[in-house]
């Protein structure tokens, strides 16, 4: 068996935060919207997540929900997903 080691790279990737105002900019980002020409639709996404426990976010495995804690990653080629913060810790470091 050989053995393999990522190559360095370099990702976006942000916290997923429970307040409201990071929630906001989390679900902006992986939808790539703007919710400020709406306050009732903003605070309707935002409610939602704080029910579920954070965002659904489209990966390239089908949506998944990004719990608040965890880390929402932007791949190489524009993908999303979602690392806990021990597999987050161990793989990546500042740029």
């Amino acid at each position: 068996m050989a053995k393999f080691r990522k190559k360095p790279v370099e990702v976006e990737a942000r916290m997923l935060v429970n307040e409201r105002e990071k929630i906001a900019a989390a679900i902006e980002w992986v939808n790539d919207i703007d919710m400020s020409t709406s306050a009732f639709g903003r605070n309707a996404c935002i409610d939602s997540a704080i029910e579920r426990g954070g965002v659904e976010i489209t990966t390239l495995e089908g949506t998944m929900l990004a719990r608040f804690g965890d880390y929402i990653i932007k791949g190489v080629n524009g993908e999303f997903y979602s690392c806990k913060p021990d597999i987050f810790a161990k793989t990546y470091e500042p740029a």
